[in-house]
């Protein structure tokens, strides 16, 4: 029997299994991951998280070099077992793993850095919500339109709502954005559209970006004002991640759902955004050298599983 130690996670209801490995010592195979992200002969989630000391992982020893205060690396790991770069809402529950495991302390006026795929990711806390500086949004295809306000279609069921009841497949104009991972953005005209989506199956995308993609449905809700006076987008978004389905949140697709109707929306739109998710509700902030995401993070518990009995 092999005892193995987890603490589970979620980011506004997207959902982790973080593993501490911080010597490194554990070997982690995409079975491995299914079997314990595995909804019901397993502890169920969305992906693995293990934290790894940078300075003995051979991926991010770069990142070291270039800034000796990286400590640790998000190892992060999708549902289906598949390696990926970066997950927004990951990134802020392995900052609160951090913290519960008294090796951080997260201040709202020091970003600290960490380790990812991506690159290197800085964290701030303000009150209780985490938030992260995403680096910039960048077009996966940026020769294919210009102005770059599309660059491929979306096929999805449900997308035609006139005809819902027979399911008729319609093409959708898309723009793909990269946040260190892809992602393909559509916008919709109503909240019934997006409810309509029958995301069970996975969306056409043409073209694909060469490594997948997550596909976020986004309905812009209007522009206000935040409590200090400066003009705020809201938009609800629904997203299918590669590797895992429909999930309640996507960090980093947030960010590209916002990066992509700012730049529909052009120079006048916001550049802040609010992101209603099925899961609760994130915030993007665009700069002209950065995304930031913040939102919440919430560990919920701790225990052991015998590896030996996942998938049984």
């Amino acid at each position: 029997m092999t005892v193995l130690a987890f603490t589970k996670g979620h980011g506004t209801r997207n959902d982790f299994v973080l593993l501490d490995d911080r010597d490194n010592k554990l070997t982690l195979t995409a079975d491995d991951v299914v079997a314990l992200t595995d909804r019901r002969a397993g502890i169920g989630a969305d992906g693995v998280i293990r934290l790894v000391a940078a300075q003995d992982s051979a991926e991010v020893a770069e990142l070291v070099t270039q800034d000796p205060q990286v400590t640790w690396f998000m190892d992060y790991r999708n549902a289906d077992g598949s390696i990926a770069a970066m997950c927004g809402n990951g990134v802020r529950v392995f900052a609160a793993f951090l913290e519960d495991l008294g090796l951080v302390e997260f201040t709202d006026h020091t970003p600290y850095p960490i380790a990812t795929r991506a690159g290197i990711r800085t964290i701030t806390k303000h009150g209780d919500w985490y938030q992260v500086g995403m680096g910039p949004g960048r077009l996966i295809f940026p020769e294919a339109e210009h102005n770059a306000l599309r660059d491929s279609t979306v096929s999805l069921g449900g997308l035609s709502v006139s005809d819902v009841e027979h399911q008729e497949v319609a093409a959708r104009p898309a723009l793909s954005i990269s946040m260190g991972n892809p992602h393909t953005v559509v916008a919709l005209p109503t909240l019934d559209d997006l409810e309509a989506l029958d995301l069970t199956v996975t969306p056409i995308v043409d073209p694909t970006p060469p490594h997948g993609t997550n596909v976020e449905f986004v309905v812009p809700l209007g522009v206000g004002l935040d409590d200090q006076g400066n003009h705020t987008g809201t938009l609800a978004m629904r997203v299918h991640e590669r590797g895992v389905g429909e999930t309640q949140s996507c960090g980093t697709g947030a960010c590209a759902a916002a990066v992509a109707v700012h730049r529909w929306g052009g120079t006048d739109a916001p550049t802040t955004w609010n992101v209603n998710v099925p899961g609760g509700r994130v915030r993007v902030t665009i700069t002209p050298e950065e995304v930031f995401l913040a939102g919440p993070a919430v560990l919920i518990g701790h225990g052991t599983v015998d590896t030996d009995q996942l998938g049984r």
